[in-house]
């Protein structure tokens, strides 16, 4: 079936690019700074996980920070949709951890009374690193099977509420200099010396979940959230896991769901240089499709929630 919209993807999804190479589909790519010399996410393309991570861990190196995709790549992106005349969907890395998003959507808007007759729609995964590479690994299977860009974008906005994510931090060091949690809450961490176990928020920031003692515990404690929480109406359960360097932890998780339940498909992915400068070498991540997340919440957020007009 003949694709009815193309979409626009970021590198912080961190699927393997292969996933993501086909016609009618372009990612934009996050940069990421190491000693003062500006790179690319190119998804590994050019290089490999351990080579970056190995950088991290040689504190002489400095930590890499991040930046907002330049202005005039994203613009070069949304022009060529318009110019092309196929609607197009951009599916954007969560605005709770980055302004790219709120850039993105204000120039959609800028560039619309110049395009009047063009289609293109931005749209807020609230999800990060593989949480956000499910939700796009499933959207281009539903792109191939007929949907329309009007139609991504609905079924967008209600899947992402489904997508349940858990991951283990080493440490929440590298989190803390991002500014991505309070500097309070990391040296808790540190102090007592416990794995952090992390998901998203219903906004698509980062919320505590849990801590543990040791990866051995973490490890287990991530196939019991799968366990737990994962779409049992299904007769083969997709499951995307990623690693930041340490794969040998990645095989463990994937045995470990895989002896848990038979029908899991395991799709095994590395955490890319951006997502990685703020989460740390020895990061473990399972995401998968579950329960909707919106349930979850507490009744002082329900009416938070309603207060703001969610």
């Amino acid at each position: 079936m003949e694709a009815k919209c193309n979409l626009i993807l970021d590198s912080c999804c961190d699927l393997p690019y292969q996933i993501l190479d086909r016609p009618g589909v372009e990612v934009l790519r996050f940069p990421y700074i190491q000693e003062g010399v500006e790179y690319i996410d190119d998804m590994y393309f050019e290089s490999t996980p351990k080579q970056f991570f190995a950088m991290m861990r040689d504190k002489k190196s400095g930590y890499p920070s991040t930046a907002q995709i330049p202005l005039p790549a994203i613009e070069g992106a949304f022009r060529r949709a318009l110019e092309s005349g196929v609607p197009t969907v951009y599916l954007g890395f969560s605005s709770g951890l980055s302004g790219t998003f709120e850039t993105c959507r204000m120039l959609a808007e800028n560039l619309s009374a110049e395009y009047p007759q063009g289609e293109l729609h931005v749209v807020d995964t609230l999800l990060a690193s593989v949480a956000e590479g499910l939700l796009v690994y499933e959207a281009l299977n539903q792109r191939e099977k007929g949907l329309t860009a009007t139609e991504m974008v609905e079924w967008v906005k209600e899947a992402r509420f489904f997508v349940n994510a858990q991951f283990m931090v080493d440490d929440l060091s590298a989190l803390e200099r991002g500014g991505r949690i309070p500097g309070n809450v990391a040296k808790a961490g540190a102090m007592l010396d416990v794995k952090p176990m992390l998901g998203f928020d219903l906004e698509g920031k980062l919320a505590l979940t849990g801590v543990v003692r040791g990866r051995k515990k973490g490890i287990k404690q991530l196939i019991s959230f799968y366990s737990k929480n994962h779409d049992t109406n299904h007769p083969v359960h997709q499951v995307i896991t990623a690693n930041a360097d340490c794969p040998r932890d990645a095989d463990k998780l994937c045995d470990g769901l895989k002896k848990d339940d038979e029908s899991v498909f395991v799709l095994q992915s590395s955490v890319g240089p951006v997502i990685g400068s703020h989460v740390g070498p020895d990061m473990l991540a399972v995401v998968f499709w579950g329960h909707d997340r919106r349930n979850e919440i507490s009744v002082a957020d329900r009416i938070a929630r309603k207060v703001k007009g969610i």
